[in-house]
């Protein structure tokens, strides 16, 4: 039997039902802020045998009714057009494709 070194499912389903009680706890109203990537999360990936890069945005589909998602980016990452190393894009750019990936995925 092939052992599994991150087991996707069970960090979907624990991190879900501990999102979803705290949700309850706060009156229906929550913000959380997201660390990492949301997609395409290649460091944790390489890191972490098994993991899948876009585990999180499971979690959210599984919020999708309860979610309202805001994206934040720094004045200064925009003003001096820093680079996100590993696609090579800019934060602004990678904002836009961080949109379209969650239209794509049924997130707005």
């Amino acid at each position: 039997m092939k052992k599994i070194g991150f087991d996707n499912d069970l960090y979907v389903n624990k991190q879900t039902e501990s999102i979803l009680k705290r949700i309850e706890a706060f009156d229906n109203k929550l913000y959380l802020e997201f660390g990492g990537k949301m997609f395409d999360d290649l460091h944790a990936a390489r890191v972490l045998p098994g993991f899948d890069p876009n585990v999180k945005t499971k979690i959210l589909r599984n919020l999708k009714d309860k979610l309202e998602i805001i994206l934040c980016i720094g004045a200064p990452a925009i003003e001096k057009n820093k680079i996100r190393s590993d696609f090579g894009l800019t934060y602004g750019n990678e904002l836009i494709r961080l949109m379209k990936n969650l239209r794509g995925v049924g997130l707005t």
